[in-house]
């Protein structure tokens, strides 16, 4: 029995086992159920997934639910997807070794794992608007286009660190309002949809703290903060999200490596 056989003739809807529960999302009894029979049949890595059609029939789950399941574990390192090929094993990946300031994008709570903090945030707005004449341009969508709008007070260890105003193009994610960013972090929502951040543009600046900033922030009005301001693309490079972040300028700092040519 090939490893595709193996894995089709096992995932057909079983009893929920002791890691999924009934009232779970279905996306993530699918992961689970996944998970439990790549363990349960030993499959190793480079091993090939069933087709997503045949998934899909196995597991009685339509594909946008199965692929928010791939997804949820690419992002666990047990999954990858070759292009045009399907889904397979993951290899494991060793830890990278720690960096001063990341060369790459990377989320607050990324960033803030990797330096063994914790991060959560305040939520102030999380809700859908329509697209200004402005987000529109940089954003290559028409006016009144669905955004979805996010505002955050973000905590490193219950430490208010940056207010963070964030529009995202909403049919490229549209389940984002019923996420609890409270505690989970934009970027790995939006790959749990398939929607990888692959590069940003962004222009940093810094400014002074107005009544509102300052309130947020528990800081003096007219302290100094620093401003990120940044256009996110995905990688086909379409615009995916335009972030503002402004940050307490005595509790952030910018480290990075300037080397000539």
């Amino acid at each position: 029995m090939t490893d595709d056989a193996a894995l089709a003739s096992a995932a057909a809807p079983t009893p929920a086992s002791s890691a999924v529960r009934a009232s779970d999302p279905l996306w993530t009894q699918a992961s689970e159920r996944i998970r439990e029979e790549i363990a349960r049949r030993g499959l190793t890595a480079g091993s090939k997934l069933p087709p997503e059609r045949e998934l899909c029939t196995r597991l009685d789950v339509s594909r946008v639910t199965l692929r928010r399941a791939l997804a949820h574990l690419v992002d666990q390192g047990l999954v990858t997807a070759s292009h045009g090929r399907g889904w397979f094993v993951a290899a494991p990946v060793a830890p990278a070794p720690a960096r001063e300031w990341p060369k790459d994008l990377e989320s607050f709570t990324a960033t803030a794992r990797r330096k063994h903090m914790r991060a959560s945030s305040v939520v102030l707005r999380q809700e859908t608007v329509t697209a200004s004449l402005d987000d529109a341009d940089r954003l290559g969508v028409p006016a009144g286009t669905p955004l979805f709008r996010l505002e955050r007070v973000r905590l490193l260890n219950d430490v208010r660190i940056a207010l963070d105003r964030t529009l995202v193009v909403a049919e490229l994610a549209p389940d984002l309002a019923g996420s609890d960013f409270r505690a989970v972090s934009l970027f790995e929502e939006l790959r749990r949809w398939g929607v990888a951040p692959d590069r940003a543009e962004a222009t940093i600046e810094a400014r002074v703290a107005d009544r509102e900033l300052a309130g947020h922030l528990g800081i003096a009005e007219g302290a100094p903060v620093l401003v990120l301001d940044q256009t996110v693309y995905t990688r086909d490079q379409r615009p995916l999200l335009l972030s503002t972040v402004e940050y307490s300028g005595d509790r952030y700092r910018l480290r990075t490596t300037l080397q000539t040519d």
